[in-house]
C-alpha cells in the first residue's frame, strides 16, 4: 500500500482482519486453567432480600465458588461508583445510591446480581445458579419515569422518602423569565425521548486472573484505564500499577462500554477466591438486563418569540431517569452534557435549563451515543417545528432569520459555550438544494396517488464533544522494522487503526502498512482519556503530532550524527520520511535511522533512540454540526412509516477520511432512525417486569428499513486544534430523530407523535384526527 496523504477517503486498513475472522475479541480469550462465572439475577424489580441460602449450589458437582454481596462486603470491597458529585440548586448534593456489585438486603430492578456462581464449566456454574435459594418479600416498584417523581409513587429507595435524586439547573434565570414576559409569542411542547437499549454487537465479557497480588483483567471496554482507575482507587484500593487491564477488539460500544460493570468486580474477585482465572460472558437477553441503557427523558420546551419571530429565550424542564442506581456518568448527561447545546445554532438572549433526576426500578441510565446532546437537539428542533406552525412562518424562514452568522465567530452561545467556527446558513441552504426541498410538493402529491402520506422535515443540529483534559501517545519503532503507535482511546469500530496511521504517516512519512496502532493496554501508556464524546481523533490527534514532532526532533540529532553534520543542517522531508542534509544529496531515511540506532544501543553504544512518549493538552472541545432532511412516507392503513430519502449535509472540520467520517454518519442515522421509528423499551407497570428484553421484542432497524443515506461534508476548519477537525462519531444520531418525527408531524398535518412512532402509535394519531 502507498503512502497516504490526509482528505483521501482510504478504506479502512483493519477491516481484512476483522471480516476474515482474524479479530480477536474478549469471548475469544480463554486462559490456562480457566473457569466459568454465571450471574444470578433478580426475578423481581424491588424486594427485600429475606434470606439467601447457597449451600446447595454449593455442593453441585464442578460448583468452585457461590459469591454474595456478604461476602464482597466481607472481603473489604468498595462500591460501585458514581463520579459526578452534583449539587441540586437549593445547594444540596443529589442523593447517593450505595450500589454493591451484587446486591445486599435489597434488590432494585430485574436484572439486578443476587450471586456470582464459579463452575468448572459454564453448565457447571448454571446449575449452581438454579440451586441457589433467595427468599424474597416483593415490594412495590415504581417504573414509570411519568409518574415515579411524583409524591405517592413507590419509592426505589424508601430511606431517602424521594425518587428525586437531583432537582439541577442552568443558565439564566431572570433574564429568561424577563424575556418571556415581553415575548409576543410562547410555543410549549412535552416531548419524550424514548428508554433505548444499546445492543451491541458484541455482548460484554471479562476474563480475571490474579498472580500474587497482582489482578490482569480481560475486558471489552472504551478505555482500559478508567476500568483500572475505578478497580484500583474505589474497589479493591490498591495501586493503579497492580492492576493490568487489556482490551481486544470491541465491537461497538456507543458509550456502554465506557464503564465499570458489576460483572468486572465479580470475575476479578471470584478468581482471586478460587484461584484460577474465571470468565464471564453475557447473553443477549442478560445484556439487555445489565448493560446500561441511554435517553430517557420526558422535557418540557418553552420557546419566546417576538414579533418579528426572532428567538428570545428558552426554558427547559427535564425528567430524567437514572434507573434504580447512579451509573458512573449518570447525573452528568442530561445535566452538564445535554444542557451545554440548547443554545444550539440559534441566537437565544438566555437560556434556564431545569433538570430533574428520577430514579426508578429499571436498569441504570448512562451516556449513549450523543450523551443527553442528542436529548436537547430533539427538544430544540421539534419546539421550531412547533412554533413555525403556531405563528404560521416558514419553518426554513423561522431557522434562517435566527441562525448566529459565520461572520459573528467566534461566538458565545446562551449557554456560556464558545463556537470558534461554523457557517449554519450555508449548510442549511446546502442541504435544501441537495433534497430539492422547493420541489417536495410534486413528491407529496405523487405518493398521495399511492395511498401513502408524504412528509418533509429538517433539523439543524449542534453537537458539543467532551472528554479527558490530556492525551497520550508513544511511537515505538520496532525490531521487525515495523512502527508502532500506542494510543490512549479505543477503537469500538469507528476506524481508528485507519485514521491514526494516515496520520502517523502523514508526519513521519512512513508508509501506513508499516504503521501498526495499539491500544487497549493499560500497561502501555501510564493513563489514556478512552473513547466517548467524539473526542478521539482530536485529541488522540494531537496527542500523535506532539510525539511524532519530538521523533523528528531526536531524529535530527541522530541523523546529524550519523550524517556528521550540524543539527542545525538537517531537515526533514515529511512526504519521504527523509533527514536530508540541507544543500547536498546526502540523507537517510527514518525507519533506516530507527534501526541504525537500535544497533548501536545493542553494541553498547551511545546513541539516541527515536522511541517517544508525549502527552497532549486539550484546551478546547469541538462543536461539529450540520443539517438532517428526511422524507417518510405513511400508509394510512397500517400506520407504516418509511423513509424514502435521507440527505446530511455536515460540518465537521477538516475530514482526516470522508469515507470513514461518512461511515460514522450512516451509523449514527441509522440509530436515530431507531430511536425515532422502531426502538422501545417496556417495562410493565405493575411487575416491573422488562417486557422487551430480546429481539423478539424489541425491534431494531434492518437493512431494509433504512433509506440510502447521502452525506455531504462541508468544511468549516475548527480554529482549536492544529488538524482542524471536530467530532464526527455521535453527529448521526443527534441530527436524525428531530428530522423524522418533523417529517412524520408534516405528513400527519401537524399531528404530534412521541418516539418511537411505531405503526400502532401512528395508526391511533391518524384515527383521533
Amino acid at each position: 500500500m502507498a503512502k497516504f496523504g490526509l482528505s483521501q477517503s482510504v478504506r479502512r486498513v483493519e477491516d481484512p482482519r476483522l471480516l476474515t475472522g482474524r479479530g480477536r475479541y474478549t469471548d475469544d480469550i480463554s486462559m490456562p486453567g480457566q473457569t466459568y462465572g454465571i450471574v444470578l439475577r433478580s426475578p423481581h424489580a424491588h424486594a427485600r432480600i429475606a434470606s439467601i441460602d447457597v449451600s446447595a449450589a454449593r455442593a453441585v458437582k464442578g460448583v468452585l465458588a457461590v459469591i454474595t454481596g456478604a461476602d464482597l462486603e466481607a472481603a473489604g470491597l468498595g462500591g460501585m461508583p458514581c463520579m459526578i458529585p452534583l449539587k441540586s440548586r437549593d445547594g444540596s448534593p443529589r442523593l447517593d445510591t450505595p450500589h454493591q456489585a451484587i446486591a445486599t438486603g435489597h434488590v432494585r430492578y430485574v436484572g439486578d446480581p443476587v450471586a456470582f456462581v464459579v463452575g468448572e464449566t459454564p453448565q457447571a456454574a448454571r446449575d449452581g445458579a438454579e440451586a441457589v435459594m433467595v427468599d424474597y418479600e416483593i415490594l412495590p416498584s415504581s417504573t414509570d419515569l411519568a409518574t415515579a417523581h411524583e409524591k405517592g409513587a413507590a419509592p426505589v429507595w424508601p430511606e431517602a422518602g424521594t425518587n428525586i435524586c437531583f432537582d439541577w439547573e442552568a443558565g439564566d434565570k431572570a433574564k429568561a423569565d424577563a424575556a418571556f414576559a415581553r415575548a409576543a409569542h410562547v410555543t410549549r411542547l412535552t416531548v419524550v425521548n424514548n428508554r433505548v437499549v444499546v445492543a451491541s454487537m458484541e455482548a460484554r465479557a471479562a476474563v480475571a486472573a490474579w498472580e500474587g497480588d497482582r489482578l490482569t483483567l480481560h475486558t471489552n471496554t472504551q478505555g482500559s484505564w478508567q476500568v483500572r482507575n475505578m478497580l484500583a482507587d474505589v474497589i479493591f484500593k490498591m495501586p493503579q500499577e497492580k492492576i493490568h487491564v487489556l482490551t481486544p477488539d470491541v465491537g461497538g460500544g456507543f458509550g456502554m462500554k465506557l464503564f465499570l460493570y458489576p460483572e468486572h468486580v465479580m470475575v476479578s474477585h471470584a478468581a482471586k477466591v478460587v484461584g484460577r482465572p474465571v470468565k464471564w460472558a453475557s447473553e443477549r437477553t442478560e445484556a439487555f438486563q445489565s448493560d446500561t441503557h441511554g435517553r430517557d427523558n420526558i422535557t418540557l420546551g418553552e420557546l419566546a418569540v417576538d414579533a418579528n419571530g426572532k428567538f428570545l429565550a428558552l426554558r427547559t424542564k427535564n425528567w430524567a431517569n437514572m434507573g434504580a442506581y447512579l451509573s458512573n456518568y449518570a447525573p452528568f448527561i442530561p445535566t452538564g452534557a445535554g444542557t451545554k447545546v440548547l443554545a444550539s445554532v440559534y441566537g437565544f438572549e438566555a437560556i434556564h435549563a431545569n433538570v430533574i433526576g428520577v430514579l426508578t426500578n429499571t436498569v441504570p441510565v448512562d451516556a449513549y451515543r450523543g450523551a443527553g446532546r442528542p436529548e436537547s437537539n430533539y427538544l430544540v428542533e421539534r419546539l421550531i417545528d412547533t412554533a413555525a406552525r403556531e405563528l404560521k412562518i416558514d419553518r426554513i424562514e423561522l431557522r434562517k432569520r435566527n441562525m448566529v452568522p459565520r461572520s459573528a465567530m467566534p461566538y458565545v452561545s446562551a449557554m456560556g459555550q464558545r463556537y470558534d467556527s461554523g457557517d449554519f446558513a450555508q449548510l442549511l441552504e446546502s442541504a435544501l438544494k441537495k433534497i430539492d426541498w422547493a420541489g417536495f410538493e410534486a413528491r407529496r402529491a405523487a405518493s398521495a396517488k399511492r395511498g401513502k402520506k408524504r412528509g418533509i422535515g429538517l433539523a439543524y443540529y449542534l453537537e458539543a464533544t467532551g472528554g479527558g483534559p490530556t492525551e497520550n501517545a508513544k511511537v515505538v519503532f520496532a525490531e521487525d522494522g515495523m512502527v508502532d503507535v500506542y494510543v490512549g482511546t479505543q477503537s469500538t469500530g469507528q476506524g481508528h487503526e485507519t485514521a491514526y496511521a494516515m496520520l502517523t504517516s502523514h508526519e513521519l512519512g512512513i508508509p501506513i502498512e508499516k504503521i501498526r496502532v495499539r491500544q487497549g493496554d493499560s500497561e502501555t501508556l501510564p493513563d489514556g482519556g478512552g473513547t466517548g464524546g467524539a473526542r478521539s481523533l482530536y485529541s488522540e490527534g494531537q496527542a500523535i503530532l506532539v510525539t511524532t514532532a519530538s521523533v523528528i526532533e531526536k531524529g535530527k540529532q541522530a541523523a546529524a550524527e550519523n550524517l556528521e553534520a550540524a543539527v542545525a543542517d538537517i531537515e526533514f522531508v515529511s512526504a519521504d520520511g527523509l533527514f536530508n542534509v540541507v544543500g547536498t544529496d546526502r540523507g537517510i531515511g527514518i525507519l533506516e535511522l530507527a534501526a541504525k540506532q537500535r544497533q548501536r544501543v545493542k553494541a553498547g553504544q551511545s546513541a539516541i533512540i527515536l522511541d517517544t512518549m508525549e502527552t497532549a493538552k486539550i484546551e478546547s472541545h469541538t462543536f461539529p454540526n450540520g443539517c438532517h432532511v428526511a422524507e417518510v412516507e405513511v400508509d394510512a392503513e397500517t400506520g407504516q412509516v418509511t423513509v424514502p430519502r435521507y440527505i446530511v449535509v455536515d460540518d465537521v472540520g477538516h475530514a482526516l477520511n470522508p469515507l470513514i467520517v461518512r461511515g460514522q454518519v450512516h451509523g449514527g442515522v441509522a440509530q436515530g432512525v431507531g430511536q425515532a421509528l422502531f426502538e422501545r423499551t417496556a417495562y410493565d407497570n405493575g411487575s416491573g417486569q422488562l417486557l422487551s428484553a430480546s429481539f423478539m421484542d424489541y425491534a431494531l432497524p434492518r437493512a431494509e428499513d433504512l433509506p440510502d443515506i447521502d452525506v455531504d461534508l462541508i468544511e468549516v476548519t475548527c480554529e482549536t486544534n492544529p488538524l482542524g477537525v471536530k467530532g464526527a462519531g455521535e453527529a448521526g444520531a443527534v441530527g436524525s430523530p428531530p428530522a423524522v418525527i418533523n417529517a412524520l408531524v408534516d405528513a400527519l398535518g401537524g399531528k404530534v407523535v412521541d418516539m418511537p412512532a411505531t405503526p400502532e402509535s401512528v395508526w391511533k394519531a391518524l384515527q383521533a384526527a
